[in-house]
């Protein structure tokens, strides 16, 4: 089979379409939300047929898990003194969630789609688990461990930024943190209960 010369163009070219269809989707979700977010209002943001939306990704649920790929860019806890681990977490989820409107598309997606909620745990899965392995005191309790952060942090995003329930929006950043980083520290590196 020989190559042609259009190849390299083609593929650049595919890449470049493929690439212009997740900025518009990520763009669209986090305005609109999944429900609302629809491939027609994704293609023409991204200048092309719904077609071509669908010849990549398949369907909705492909388009978004494909589209929603976040760095939550958790800090080095190594660097921080042991006691000063839930106060540095809470303070750098905190900064991201106010930074990312794709977070709180995300959460409000995972509340009532599977696709969400998938993604929701992978993102968990693999930056916040590898996070409580190497802090907390038995590694064998990490993923349990890693979920009750999660419930803190999650459940505070969905308040605050989801729900927007006056109370927890009023709370300045360096309350939250005086509230919710006793209790992550205590999941991260209390002994077991």
């Amino acid at each position: 089979m020989t190559e042609t010369s259009s190849g390299p163009a083609v593929a650049r070219r595919s890449d470049a379409t493929r690439g212009a269809i997740l900025t518009a989707a990520r763009e669209r979700f986090a305005a609109d939300g999944y429900e609302r977010a629809t491939i027609r209002a994704i293609a023409r943001d991204a200048r092309i047929d719904p077609s071509m939306v669908m010849r990549y990704f398949g369907n909705k649920e492909g388009l978004f898990a494909a589209a929603i790929t976040f760095d939550l860019r958790l800090p080095d806890l190594a660097a921080a003194p042991r006691e000063d681990v839930g106060r540095v977490l809470v303070g750098h989820f905190l900064r991201v969630w106010e930074e990312a409107e794709v977070l709180t598309a995300v959460l409000r997606v995972g509340i009532t789609n599977a696709a969400g909620a998938e993604r929701i745990q992978d993102i968990f899965k693999e930056q916040l688990l590898p996070v409580a392995r190497r802090v907390c005191p038995d590694p064998a309790a990490a993923p349990a461990r890693a979920a009750l952060v999660a419930s803190q942090i999650l459940g505070m995003a969905l308040t605050r930024y989801v729900l927007r329930l006056p109370p927890s929006v009023a709370l300045g950043q360096e309350e939250i943190v005086d509230w919710l980083a006793p209790t992550v520290q205590r999941y991260l590196t209390a002994e077991r209960p």
